[in-house]
């Protein structure tokens, strides 16, 4: 039995090793862990952090070396995981790869996401670490006076290997999508194994400094959905030197606030550069002012969403249909097949619609949670950012990092309302 035993461990570190040299020292036993692949149907794969977070709201002003009254909620959180839950509640089935401790805060993110049916497969639980934790605290209006942020643990374990193990589930995903959190070899590893079998790659930035990390995959990557500030970071990554500057639209002195073209003029020759770069979906988001969506080059890319999510589509038909009630791409569908066939580039400003807001934290990961559900579910390149900034709409309007529930119905509306009020920006002098 003991021979037995040991020739299977030796055939399966053999057959089990990852298909690229970068990747290497993967532990057997781990390996032999996972006898039975996970099933590799054609789902959206997302890889990175879920964290809890613990929100601090005082009922009055706070004052230094004192406590004071008010609320303390958990919430959970992370970039990735807040994506994965605001497709899940569209409709999609994505599968999420991440890793979370043992210990309060990993237990309370998985009890909440097993609650949801959500597969944990592709969840690392390791002993001996600590789960992603970041500790806010607001004043009592709700701006952020100061927070804590607790990540490493996505960075240090969230590994290639890991990765790997997964490499079917990407192979045949429609869309990968990894948060820069990762270390720069998960990014590349992720980035190599889609590569392989043509799956589009979405870059989610995640803040100023890490969104740098594009740099060493940038060839990669086919969407990114930088802010302002992490588009002129990710130019400037990509520069031989610092020659984008980050643009003041207001001051407190002087009230400055310009037009959406002239914006757009001020952020266009770095947006430029990525684009050159060969990414072919730009998503700037502006705040209450919406985003910019900006393409070239993009025909192949929906194309491989679209080859590869035949079965997919029948997943999330209802988000489709919904949609396409509300908002018939007959409307603009023969000017966005001559745009998406030229190799010149092309931008439009879809604005935000009025809000009440109540947070603003899981906005811009449910701008993206909405935008990757509508393009695995068939919908165009304008529809489906129109249903992201529409969903984002619903997402500060809620407490929760994503809201507890999503009106397909109400999404819809708001989307004609934006397609509607959508403008075409202006790459030419």
């Amino acid at each position: 039995m003991d021979a037995a035993q040991r020739r299977l461990k030796s055939i399966s570190c053999h057959i089990l090793q990852p298909e690229n040299s970068f990747v290497h020292g993967i532990d057997s036993n781990l390996l032999l862990a996972f006898h039975k692949s996970p099933k590799s149907s054609p789902s959206p794969v997302v890889i990175g952090g879920m964290v809890l977070d613990i929100v601090a709201k005082p009922d009055t002003h706070p004052y230094p070396g004192t406590t004071t009254p008010g609320n303390i909620e958990y919430v959970s959180g992370g970039v990735a995981r807040n994506v994965v839950e605001c497709m899940t509640k569209l409709g999609s089935k994505p599968f999420m790869i991440s890793v979370v401790g043992f210990d309060m805060a990993g237990d309370l993110l998985l009890k909440l996401w097993e609650s949801a049916e959500l597969p944990t497969e592709g969840l690392l639980k390791l002993k001996g670490i600590s789960t992603p934790v970041v500790s806010n605290i607001f004043d009592c209006k709700g701006e952020l006076i100061a927070g804590v942020a607790s990540v490493h643990a996505v960075e240090n374990f969230l590994s290639p290997d890991w990765i790997w193990k997964f490499k079917h589930c990407i192979y045949s995903a429609p869309i990968l999508m990894v948060d820069a959190n990762l270390h720069p070899e998960s990014l590349e590893a992720a980035c190599q194994i889609a590569a392989k079998s043509r799956t589009p790659v979405w870059f989610e930035p995640v803040s100023v400094t890490k969104s740098a990390r594009i740099a060493s995959i940038v060839d990669y990557i086919t969407c990114a959905s930088p802010n302002e500030n992490e588009l002129i970071a990710m130019a400037n990554a990509l520069s031989s030197q610092q020659r984008f500057s980050f643009v003041q639209r207001h001051t407190n002195a002087e009230k400055w606030l310009p037009s959406m073209q002239s914006l757009f003029d001020l952020l266009k020759p770095a947006i430029l550069l990525l684009l050159e770069r060969g990414i072919k979906l730009l998503i700037v988001t502006l705040g209450s002012d919406g985003v910019f969506l900006c393409f070239r080059d993009a025909a192949d890319f929906l194309k491989d969403i679209t080859m590869k999510n035949k079965e997919a589509v029948d997943h999330n038909r209802q988000l489709l249909k919904v949609i396409n009630k509300h908002c018939p791409p007959h409307h603009h569908e023969s000017f966005l097949r001559s745009v998406l066939m030229s190799s010149r580039s092309f931008a439009f400003h879809l604005p935000a619609p009025a809000a009440s807001v109540v947070s603003l934290t899981g906005a811009g990961d449910c701008l993206v949670g909405g935008i990757l559900s509508s393009l695995c579910s068939g919908l165009d390149i304008m529809q489906s950012a129109a249903v992201g900034v529409a969903t984002a709409k619903a997402a500060v309007e809620a407490f929760n990092n994503v809201p507890v529930e999503i009106s397909l119905n109400r999404i819809a509306s708001e989307t004609h309302k934006i397609l509607s009020a959508a403008k075409q920006l202006m790459f030419d002098a």
